[in-house]
């Protein structure tokens, strides 16, 4: 990041010295030790300044390994779950393009951005789509498309996509989405009802759907519609 982006983070976002090395050393050798062992994936996690994603009053709090409140009763993901999401999606593969179901507040959208050629995201909530926008923008990230849309639906006029990762979890796996896969494409995502949810990676074959469990895992619901 060049010292252009870095001072205009700091104007939108205040930074608050939560950006030096020790503070994310800190934070990837928990990952380290949590099992995370992709070191692009490491490399992208240590690269994104989680502070400028939260709230201020939380930024302090950024780089625990711990999901924090972002407003309309959603979360930025713990770190360890946005890193081994990634890991179980590009590992062993350079993707080029990826669909993330769920922007939130972008910090997911902003490791993917690290790592494959081109992600289009879709987020349900309006009041989140501008402030993410916003933050990407300011970070130079510019290999991402951004809607305001149901993310049941995906976003068809861009598949086949050869990865998939949804960030909230529905009760079943949006047939939509296993559709808008192309073939050997892998999605991610935690699937079932709160207290019981699976993180799953599904791989399309010229059989069918290859199914992998990876984790027990939760997340907020996906809700069809838009709000």
């Amino acid at each position: 990041m060049d010292s252009g982006h870095q001072d205009l983070i700091n104007q939108r976002f205040g930074g608050i010295g939560m950006t030096s090395a020790r503070t994310r050393d800190r934070l990837i050798a928990r990952l380290r030790e949590e099992g995370i062992r992709d070191e692009k994936v490491l490399a992208a996690m240590r690269a994104v300044p989680r502070h400028i994603f939260v709230d201020e009053a939380l930024a302090s709090r950024a780089y625990e390994d711990t999901a924090l409140p972002i407003g309309a009763g959603q979360t930025i993901s713990q770190p360890y779950i946005v890193a081994r999401m990634t890991e179980a999606l590009v590992e062993g593969k350079r993707l080029r393009k990826v669909l993330e179901v769920g922007s939130g507040c972008g910090y997911q959208t902003a490791v993917l951005a690290a790592l494959v050629e081109r992600v289009y995201s879709v987020e349900r909530l309006a009041s989140l789509v501008a402030p993410a926008r916003e933050r990407l923008y300011a970070l130079g990230i510019r290999n991402v498309r951004m809607r305001h849309a149901d993310g049941f639906a995906g976003w068809p006029a861009h598949a086949p996509f050869d990865g998939i990762l949804v960030a909230a979890a529905p009760g079943y796996v949006p047939p939509a989405l296993i559709e808008q896969l192309e073939l050997g494409g892998r999605l991610v995502i935690p699937v079932g009802g709160h207290g019981a949810q699976r993180l799953l990676r599904l791989t399309r074959t010229e059989e069918g759907v290859d199914e992998e469990m990876l984790a027990h895992v939760s997340f907020v619901p996906l809700i069809t519609g838009t709000g």
